[in-house]
């Protein structure tokens, strides 16, 4: 039976401030907000109750992004995280002026990586550490017909 996306979730230190974030930089548009209730949450994210879980959905382009967040105690410390982690490593997009959307990325709460700067990409960290690799609109011309 074949599999129909659905989300990818992050998880963020402040909604508000990761919500506005990905709006304002990006573009994407608030599609709901949940607070769902923490059983069977719990046991389905694995995690103790109290939970405090609010999920905020996010959607652009046909990417449904899900910003979650734990009010409570307890929460581990936000990790450096760096591309040669297994598991999801960054999220790229592109854009009409990377070195614009660079520094409101810096503006909105985020980091520039400087460093990464090679002309035609660089990355951005999001409010919570989050690898967000900028690129021109041309790179999405590679894609085309394929």
């Amino acid at each position: 039976m074949p599999a129909t996306f659905n989300h990818v979730a992050h998880c963020v230190t402040d909604l508000d401030r990761s919500r506005r974030f990905y709006q304002e930089l990006l573009g994407f548009e608030m599609v709901l907000e949940l607070r769902p209730p923490d059983q069977p949450t719990d046991r389905l994210l694995r995690l103790d109750a109290p939970l405090g879980m609010t999920a905020v959905y996010l959607r652009r382009d046909g990417l449904m992004l899900e910003l979650m967040s734990f009010d409570r105690p307890g929460n581990p410390p936000v990790p450096d995280r760096v591309v040669n982690e297994p598991g999801l490593t960054h999220l790229s997009f592109s854009v009409d002026d990377i070195d614009a959307t660079a520094a409101r990325a810096a503006e909105l709460g985020g980091e520039v990586l400087a460093d990464t700067h090679v002309g035609g990409a660089v990355f951005v960290r999001d409010p919570d550490g989050q690898l967000i690799e900028l690129l021109p609109m041309s790179f999405r011309k590679l894609f085309e017909g394929r």
